[in-house]
């Protein structure tokens, strides 16, 4: 028999040792006033930017924009909900890599708050199209949060990763230097710059959780890259919660946050749950090898990092632990990267930025 993804999802949390219930205890009839604001959700087709605004419609709001480039996710997410639609919502069909589109956004909706959660996010995938991770999750990033800074948006909160952490596969490295321009233009801006980090997706689009469940429709074995390795999880429900929590801080201007998720799980473990859940005895689990820029563990936050409360107990701020030199990312040499570049050469670039 195969299971849905969400059947699953419940067995893994409430039915296994494999994670505590805590991943994703939000509480489904919280509600935010957000009545004087106009929302710009890019990514908005995603598993965090539809998750967003499927708990943002319950709540009182000027407008919400919702931004993608996948045309046929956009428009699944107009048919998920149709029956909640207003002339408040609106779907555009942009690329935020288009400078003449995405001002078109801000000159037109004129938004006050920004989740930013469009980015390209497979690691193996971004270690072969690194000119493309640069243009989509760097030069776009500084481009929309320069127009947020023009059009005088009160809050951009930028979707970044546990991957960012001492990166080493293309993937982090672009959001680690996205969150470093962040906090470079934060100190001359009247806007709240929030920055969240927190590791995968438990279930999203493209993750472990989705490939198993495929592999099991296929009757093969369930492939893991290593016996040791570690990811940490959270509910899509909670993570985006708490993502509308975080602009209601009052901490300092700049906030670099992480979340409360699970203990680091094995996927070795989580793919014998899946095997046990599924009642299939017969699957077998089979070690690929560790991929392309892919680490053994994620963290949180580096060495010279530390963690410090906020007054929400699942809401953490990262700060450094001494006050380092500022640097300036240096656009210049990301914007003469072209398609041609090899990655070597990109990766190289890269690394003189972090």
């Amino acid at each position: 028999m195969n299971y849905s993804i969400d059947y699953y999802i419940d067995q893994l949390i409430n039915h296994t040792n494999i994670f505590d219930t805590n991943i994703n205890n939000f509480n489904a009839n919280k509600t935010f006033d957000f009545s004087e604001e106009t929302i710009l959700i890019t990514g908005a087709a995603g598993t965090i930017g539809k998750e967003l605004f499927n708990q943002l419609i319950k709540c009182s709001y000027k407008k919400i924009i919702l931004v993608d480039i996948a045309e046929s996710a956009l428009h699944n997410l107009s048919i998920d909900f149709e029956t909640q639609l207003t002339s408040s919502v609106v779907f555009k069909i942009t690329n935020i890599n288009d400078r003449a589109s995405v001002e078109y956004l801000f000159k037109t909706y004129k938004p006050t708050i920004v989740f930013h959660c469009a980015a390209y996010k497979h690691v193996p995938l971004m270690e072969t199209h690194p000119y493309e991770a640069i243009k989509t999750n760097i030069l776009a990033t500084k481009q929309i949060s320069d127009f947020a800074i023009n059009y005088n948006v009160k809050t951009f909160v930028f979707i970044s990763s546990d991957k960012a952490v001492e990166p080493t596969s293309i993937m982090g490295m672009t959001k680690n230097i996205s969150e470093q321009y962040l906090r470079q233009i934060t100190p001359s801006s009247n806007i709240q710059f929030i920055i969240t980090r927190f590791g995968n997706i438990l279930g999203s689009n493209g993750s472990v959780l989705p490939v198993f469940l495929r592999q099991i429709e296929l009757n093969s074995a369930l492939t893991i890259t290593d016996n040791s390795m570690t990811r940490y999880f959270i509910g899509k429900e909670k993570a985006c919660q708490l993502i509308l929590e975080s602009t209601c801080l009052k901490n300092s201007k700049n906030n670099t946050l992480t979340f409360k998720t699970s203990q680091a799980v094995k996927i070795l473990d989580l793919a014998k749950a899946i095997i046990s859940i599924s009642k299939r005895s017969d699957l077998k689990i089979e070690v690929s090898g560790v991929r392309s820029g892919e680490k053994m563990l994620e963290t949180m936050i580096a060495e010279s990092e530390l963690l410090t409360p906020t007054n929400h107990p699942e809401i953490f701020q990262i700060e450094h632990k001494k006050k380092s030199t500022k640097q300036i990312v240096d656009f210049k040499s990301l914007e003469n990267i072209s398609p041609e570049s090899s990655t070597q050469e990109i990766k190289s670039i890269l690394k003189k930025l972090l």
